[in-house]
């Protein structure tokens, strides 16, 4: 573009320079951007227009950053919810990202505010130039005022720089017209150079307030339901934990209780082998003298309770592992 516009300057200054070879050609230029420096007014319009930007990135930033918030709450929640619940909050969540980058379009966009307030705000200084500069060229009489801001030049001589005049031209104007415009430049600045208010906007932001009204009261039920079933299989797992306790209590008591009868049953056993091993002697003793019916019967009788008393004890002895095996059966089941 500069190119163009260098060969254009070119083209013009060679006719120029052969139009007027009979007088002299008078050039001056101005620097567009050390003049708007300077103009107070649109300093200040400027820096409102960059607290406003900076106010949009920030307002962008912290809608993306919700979002974002949004997603990881989701991700953290899915298994409280159902899968419809999840698809709507993911719809949602789609719906307010594409809000957003539509609100980024609109304030920044080619053709957004941020373009829009910054042709507004050059407009006016920029025709204020263009007044001064024909004021002034033509009342000395310069056939070319080039503008260096868009103009390549590679060597100036500042005794052709005018933007000196052009500024006071343009502070004497502003100074004229400060009585008549004070009032409304105080009212443009407590008020936005485009409007803001958008129904719609409002309208959809109240759906989505309903919206997450009820996910959150279904979030709630869920929780509770769950919680309620939590409860409820910690309870079942207590009762059935005491009941395993008792089982296991009654099972050591009647443990106790074989082993009382078995210690019994021994000293039985004891006593009938020691009555025994005296008949025993007795008989050894007596073995060459013949042995009487009673004695016969005596004997006989020994034997009989020699013979319960094994029974028993094997019988005791079964019992024992029947409740031993039972008992490691119980701890299994237990411990899985």
């Amino acid at each position: 573009m500069q190119n163009k516009v260098l060969f254009l300057l070119t083209l013009v200054l060679t006719v120029s320079l052969s139009s007027f070879a009979q007088r002299g050609l008078r050039v001056a230029y101005i620097d567009t951007e050390y003049i708007l420096e300077n103009v107070p007014e649109y300093q200040e319009a400027s820096n409102q227009l960059n607290t406003k930007a900076e106010k949009w990135k920030n307002e962008i930033h912290q809608k993306l950053t919700a979002i974002e918030q949004k997603r990881k709450d989701l991700s953290n929640e899915k298994a409280l919810l159902t899968k419809e619940l999840i698809n709507e909050r993911e719809e949602d969540i789609l719906f307010e990202e594409q809000e957003i980058l539509d609100y980024q379009q609109k304030r920044f966009g080619p053709n957004g505010d941020l373009f829009i307030q910054q042709k507004q705000l050059m407009q006016p200084i920029q025709d204020q130039i263009f007044a001064a500069v024909q004021d002034i060229a033509a009342g000395k009489s310069y056939d070319m005022v080039l503008d260096k801001a868009e103009v390549n030049m590679l060597y100036s001589n500042k005794a052709y720089d005018i933007s000196e005049q052009i500024l006071r031209s343009i502070t004497r104007t502003a100074k004229r017209n400060q009585a008549q415009t004070k009032a409304e430049r105080k009212a443009a600045k407590e008020e936005e150079l485009i409007p803001e208010i958008n129904t719609e906007l409002e309208a959809r932001q109240k759906a989505l307030e309903e919206k997450k009204a009820a996910r959150e009261s279904a979030i709630e039920k869920a929780r509770q339901e769950k919680l309620a079933a939590r409860e409820a299989k910690v309870k079942a797992a207590e009762e059935r934990r005491k009941k395993i306790l008792e089982e296991r209590e009654k099972a050591r008591q009647a443990k106790l209780e074989g082993s009382d009868t078995e210690t019994k049953v021994t000293e039985g056993a004891g006593t009938e082998k020691t009555g025994t091993e005296k008949t025993e002697e007795t008989e050894e003793t007596e073995s060459e003298a013949p042995k009487t019916r009673e004695q016969l019967i005596e004997e006989n009788r020994q034997r009989k309770l020699a013979e319960r008393a094994a029974r028993k004890k094997e019988l005791e002895e079964k019992k024992k592992k029947i409740l031993e095996e039972r008992q490691k059966a119980k701890d299994s089941l237990n411990n899985n």
